[in-house]
């Protein structure tokens, strides 16, 4: 043993270095970085072992890693201990001494003892640099990649001149918050947890799911597997409870044909998040991929969410008025108030920005704008004598779920001290059960204060009749489509117009249809006992200033 001390540092000194170039800690290169230090100080085997707790570890019941064995170890002699770490488990490192040897006195049993503090300081590093690893490519409420991994993996690919047998694919789970909203966060997260390890569970190691954060996520798959990934993404069951419960997930997601020449992972972002946009402003589409048409869109996109700031502020926002018509006496009995915008002197339809701003959630701004315009109208209206009548507002969905929607409501309508009988709010339907709770609180709550509601768009989604027999509404508005009745295909039409309006005023609820425009259409109203109309055959939208001419020449 004598000899030892000599060369003991060097030893030490070659195993430290040999480790630091295991940087993976693999097992397999340990003995040769072991071999002088265990053959100076007469070790012939080296353990590590791995125990869940303390009462596996009193067992022995855990995994063992031999790291080192040279076959001559006498496994009753040996130097080790135990570690606990701050997750409950326990690692022990053991070194036996050779067979027929003398036992190890004091000072080699620190030199053990030292060598396996620093065995256990790499395998220490390797485990931690294992977890910074996991953190930095994984989401750790899902358990899932994320972002991080998502670009690495892209990066890898096209480095590797692989990229073309990838597609890429930026998905938005439809109405969460609905989710979030009957089952709780807690239980939300179990549901999106699951949605994603299913579609997970249908891809290879070489392609990934990647959370984004929130409900968005990307999946990175080889081009073949592109229409399970589309089936599933269109449409999944994913069990909500221990009672078996299931719930049907729909996504909107943006697909990316990725070609082999893609110079970078900003690309195949870009081009799939703007085919997500496009496939989240349209409720009917679950898939869009990208092309031309997709990029002129989101480039679209882009200038009105940039616009739509100075626009407020501006007020390029104008109020038109659509009179609603009583066919009894023909005169204007109320009105829609629609929104207009111009800017720089031209108009901006509808249908360009109202898919946007629903999208970033913009809508719920401009709806209160429009809110405050109509109220400050009617106030100017009453101050200066003029007829009025009740117009009705548009509130988009997007608004359910905010706590104090009625309140506020109510107060943009007190602060212009209008009355409430000459404001209607007007609502769409609901497709989901936690939905509809929220839009049964704002009706009631509507009603209580004296501000009329009226459902929009009656029969153009999934209608049921729990939307009329359980919300105490004021207006049913019925969709023009009922009025196409000149066609055999649409025959069925006039009979679903009669017994809706049957129905509707068997609840007490007052029936407008929207879309009359030729006196044929006024004709199958009044055979049916419906007598408030609003469409082009009487008025287009208006400015207010054309309104108020309307309203002063009523008849």
């Amino acid at each position: 043993m004598a000899n030892i001390s000599c060369d003991y540092g060097q030893a030490l000194e070659n195993f430290i270095m040999k480790m630091v170039r295991n940087a993976d800690n693999d097992v397999a290169v340990m003995p040769e970085a072991m071999e002088d230090i265990c053959g100076l100080l007469k070790i012939a085997k080296v353990n590590i072992e791995h125990y869940k707790n303390v009462s596996d570890a009193e067992q022995q019941k855990g995994d063992i890693a031999i790291v080192y064995d040279n076959g001559n170890a006498d496994l009753s002699r040996e130097v080790g201990f135990s570690v606990v770490s701050g997750d409950g488990t326990i690692a022990g490192y053991r070194a036996y001494q050779q067979k027929d040897d003398i036992d190890w006195d004091e000072n080699c049993t620190k030199r053990i003892t030292t060598f396996l503090n620093m065995l256990h300081v790499f395998c220490d590093r390797s485990r931690l640099m294992k977890v910074a690893d996991y953190l930095a490519f994984h989401d750790k409420e899902l358990e899932t990649y994320n972002i991080a991994h998502f670009v690495k993996t892209v990066n890898v690919a096209i480095a590797q001149k692989k990229i073309g047998k990838y597609n890429a694919c930026y998905f938005n789970i439809r109405d969460f918050s609905d989710v979030n909203n009957m089952l709780g966060r807690n239980k939300a997260t179990d549901v999106m947890k699951k949605y994603v390890n299913q579609l997970s569970g249908m891809l290879s190691k070489d392609e990934a799911v990647c959370r984004m954060g929130g409900d968005n996520f990307t999946v990175l798959f080889y081009k073949e597997n592109l229409e399970k990934i589309k089936n599933y993404l269109d449409s999944a069951d994913v069990e909500c409870g221990d009672d078996g419960k299931v719930i049907s997930i729909r996504s909107a997601a943006g697909f990316y044909v990725i070609p082999d020449d893609c110079p970078d992972v900003s690309q195949v972002m870009d081009c799939i998040n703007a085919a997500k946009n496009v496939a989240r402003s349209n409720a009917d589409v679950s898939c869009v991929f990208y092309n031309d048409e997709v990029m002129m869109r989101d480039m679209e996109r882009r200038k009105y969410e940039q616009l739509f700031k100075p626009a407020i502020k501006n007020e390029e926002f104008q109020v038109y008025y659509q009179p609603k018509v009583s066919l009894k006496k023909y005169k204007v009995s109320g009105a829609e108030a629609l929104c207009r915008w111009f800017h720089d002197g031209e108009l901006i339809p509808p249908i360009k920005f109202i898919p946007v701003l629903e999208r970033n959630k913009s809508i719920c701004t401009l709806d209160f704008y429009m809110l405050e315009h109509v109220c400050r109208d009617i106030r100017s209206w009453l101050d200066s004598g003029k007829e009025v009548v009740k117009v009705s507002v548009n509130l988009s969905r997007c608004n359910l779920g905010e706590p104090q929607l009625v309140e506020r409501i109510i107060a943009t309508v007190d602060k212009y001290n209008v009355p409430h009988e000459f404001i209607e709010i007007e609502l769409t339907e609901t497709t989901t059960d936690v939905a509809f709770s929220e839009l049964k609180k704002v009706v009631f709550g509507l009603q209580a204060s004296g501000i009329s509601t009226a459902v929009d768009d009656f029969g153009i989604g999934y209608s049921s009749l729990n939307l009329i027999s359980d919300l105490p509404w004021n207006v049913l508005k019925i969709d023009k489509k009922f009025l196409e009745v000149n066609q055999p295909s649409t025959a069925h039409n006039y009979l679903m117009l009669k017994h809706i309006i049957s129905l509707a005023q068997s609840f007490g609820i007052e029936c407008v249809v929207e879309g009359v425009e030729t006196v044929e259409h006024v004709k199958v109203l009044k055979e049916n006992n419906c007598y408030m109309a609003q469409g082009f055959y009487f008025d287009k939208p208006l400015p207010k200033d054309s309104f108020e001419q309307r309203l002063a020449v009523n008849m």
